[in-house]
């Protein structure tokens, strides 16, 4: 065995600190493989990290979630405080709880395992899969319409699911009689355990070769490098005091337009973020947990100064946070908290609005703002068992300074891949009937606003139940430095005479026969800039890409009626 003398020289550290990204990108890649539902082995609704003995995020792998930048370091304070000094090795832990177990929202499985070496705790490795269905009142755990904690599925504390190398069966049967579709359930939780148990392989032939103390440094230098390069990426900030504020739609029980107000304070290499005068919570499931807004003012600040930081405890402790308790961003239990998601993108969205122009070159315009949420349940006609199709679907990017926005994509906290119409038709009995992207809805700009995506869906040979959760339905994604708002989203039922009713933009319960179909629609993205300063050689791309009709173009960009005749 090697052992470097620490500290470590800035060669070793760098090879060190790759050594333990591979470790996290291979064990998110388990994951995706092993497991069953749809939802992570082809959405990648997953991420997977090593945490150190104090529960700070050493590394997240490349492809995890934005949103789950927090979530761990909630689950390794509850578990350290409950079980700190009882851990054994072959332990694992389990939790979900958003108020009790420093999770998110109760989809989002949290397992931690301790890795020992020579006797020694060492490290921890954790993972987050976000499960198709977690019980509750409603299939997928994710509709709006719910007003407590308690209806939106399970709720686990921090347990051991093994101990010492042991499963406890008769907890994993507690936890699986309280979901739907056991089975795919069993193999989700089954994957992230595999997935833990191949890191903690990987990080004892880190520790063989250069050791506990060199590994301890290793770990104390990435966070601490982390946090100074950070630091310096502020301080090329203008100091200042900057505002902005937006709102969500509506929280499905009749609250709408509930406001987020930001004052974000600027001073050489300090920042604080102060969310005072939010709304209050509320009493439909659009809040979130302090945690989920501490994770989207981290993933904000990375993307608009240092997109390549790693993210970990460097990158969390950074930001000064002033968050009222009991409001929508740091809701107090037994708040509803499953479509926390939509409101992380709001929190982002408000954030990018204000440091726009402290950081005009990073600014985009106000993206898709949403994580909208589509849920098919019912029993297959083809085996007779129940089925749980969830996903969420992408949107538009906003316009950046020097590029239009993408179309048709997940940004910012989500991440998460589009599922494929095979997988779709495949693994359930339903039918795609359409698959696009939405004419006409991206923003107006020099560069404009990225399209949202329309998928339509009807069951094949039965009666199916939808539920949803969609934003940016009502106020348009606004544009920056003159750039126009992009388009809202929808969703749609369309009845077996062909008329088409819009549904209400948090769903619950709607049942869907067969010849009928929903229309899920997401929101496009704003502009970036003056429409008028659009080029012609861009319009003529927009005419030529069937995106935007005629009319669109000449009614948002005064030059297109003077170029709207030339072939």
């Amino acid at each position: 065995m090697t052992v470097p003398a620490a500290p470590l020289d800035p060669v070793t550290l760098e090879i060190m600190a790759n050594g333990l990204r591979s470790i996290a990108d291979e064990t998110f890649a388990a994951l995706m493989k092993s497991a069953y539902s749809t939802n992570i082995k082809e959405r990648r609704d997953h991420s997977t990290a090593i945490m150190d003995p104090a529960g700070r995020l050493i590394v997240q792998a490349d492809a995890s979630l934005p949103i789950h930048l927090a979530s761990m370091g909630g689950l390794m304070e509850s578990l350290l405080a409950r079980f700190g000094g009882e851990l054994r090795d072959g332990d694992l832990f389990v939790a979900n709880d958003p108020h009790v177990a420093g999770g998110t929202h109760l989809p989002d499985i949290n397992m931690a395992m301790p890795v020992f070496f020579e006797g020694e705790l060492v490290a921890f490795m954790c993972n987050i899969a976000h499960h198709a269905d977690v019980g509750g009142a409603v299939p997928g755990s994710m509709a709006g319409g719910l007003t407590e904690i308690y209806q939106e599925g399970l709720r686990i504390p921090v347990v051991r699911l093994f101990r010492e190398g042991v499963l406890q069966q008769d907890l994993l049967d507690l936890i699986l009689l309280n979901v739907r579709v056991p089975a795919e359930r069993r193999g989700d939780y089954f994957a992230q355990i595999a997935s833990c148990r191949l890191g903690r392989s990987r990080l004892t032939e880190i520790l063989d070769q250069y050791g506990i103390a060199a590994v301890r440094d290793g770990f104390g230098q990435i966070v601490t490098r982390t946090a100074a390069r950070m630091r310096a990426a502020i301080a090329g900030l203008p100091d200042g005091v900057y505002r902005f504020e937006d709102a969500m739609d509506d929280d499905g029980m009749g609250a709408t337009d509930i406001a987020i107000r930001l004052t974000i304070t600027v001073d050489g290499g300090d920042i604080h973020f102060d969310f005072s005068g939010s709304a209050k919570q509320v009493t439909g499931n659009i809040n979130v947990t302090r945690n989920a807004t501490q994770a989207s003012v981290c993933y904000a600040l990375k993307a608009l100064l240092d997109p390549d930081a790693p993210n970990n405890q460097g990158v969390l402790d950074l930001p000064r946070l002033t968050v009222e308790k009991g409001s929508l961003l740091d809701a107090a239990f037994p708040a509803p908290v499953a479509a926390r998601a939509n409101t992380c993108q709001r929190i982002i969205d408000v954030i990018l609005g204000a440091l726009a122009p402290a950081r005009p070159e990073a600014a985009v315009g106000a993206a898709n703002g949403a994580n909208t949420t589509a849920v098919f349940s019912g029993n297959d006609p083809r085996t007779g068992e129940d089925y749980v199709y969830l996903e969420t679907l992408g949107g538009g990017f906003g316009g950046r300074a020097a590029k239009d926005g993408k179309d048709g994509v997940q940004v910012h906290i989500t991440n998460t891949s589009n599922l494929p119409v095979e997988a779709i038709e495949m693994e359930y009995p339903l039918r795609v009937l359409s698959y696009g992207l939405v004419a006409n809805s991206g923003g107006p700009g020099r560069q404009r606003g990225g399209m949202g995506l329309e998928r339509v869906v009807t069951p094949v040979g039965h009666a199916c139940t939808f539920n949803g959760a969609g934003e940016r339905f009502a106020r348009q994604p606004w544009g920056v430095f003159g750039g126009g708002a992009g388009a809202t989203g929808a969703f749609r039922h369309i009845a077996a005479d062909g008329v088409t009713a819009r549904l209400p933009n948090k769903p619950i319960g709607v049942t869907i026969a067969p010849q009928e179909a929903v229309i899920v629609r997401t929101p496009g993205a704003g502009g970036y800039g003056a429409p008028a300063e659009r080029t012609a050689e861009a319009l003529e791309d927009d005419r030529t890409s069937g995106k935007f009709d005629e009319t669109w173009l000449a009614e948002h960009y005064p030059q297109a009626i003077e170029t709207g005749g030339e072939d």
